[in-house]
């Protein structure tokens, strides 16, 4: 079958209204992106070896915490505890926060329980 430029300008935008309002509202909450996940497999790695055996335990690790954490929330917790090691000024704030204390403190459950559950 021959495409004419018109029948596939209108087979795309036809594609592109069905697919809903953005890419977020057609995954679910905990699907983590690849490159969050390999972020995260590689400074796994980084501090448990450059083995497959690391490599196996640091996917498992992080699916584990994609199970229990939706990624919005681990992504503001993450974010969080890269501004506290920064320090200065401005991290006072992200350490002295009730809120942004949890967001960190939930993480670090979940980080536990990827620990037990896969090293």
């Amino acid at each position: 079958m021959r495409w004419m430029p018109g029948v596939l300008a209108a087979a795309v935008i036809i594609a592109h209204c069905g697919t809903g309002t953005g890419r977020s509202a057609e995954l679910p909450a905990n699907d983590y992106p690849t490159v969050a996940r390999a972020d995260y497999v590689f400074g796994c790695m980084q501090v448990n070896g450059q083995t497959r055996d690391a490599l196996e335990r640091c996917s498992c690790s992080i699916d584990v915490i994609a199970s229990l954490l939706p990624y919005d929330q681990y992504e503001e917790a993450e974010t969080v505890m890269r501004v506290r090691q920064r320090g200065g000024r401005n991290a006072s704030m992200f350490l002295t926060m009730p809120m942004l204390r949890a967001k960190v403190d939930e993480l670090k459950r979940a980080q536990i329980e990827a620990e037990l559950r896969c090293f």
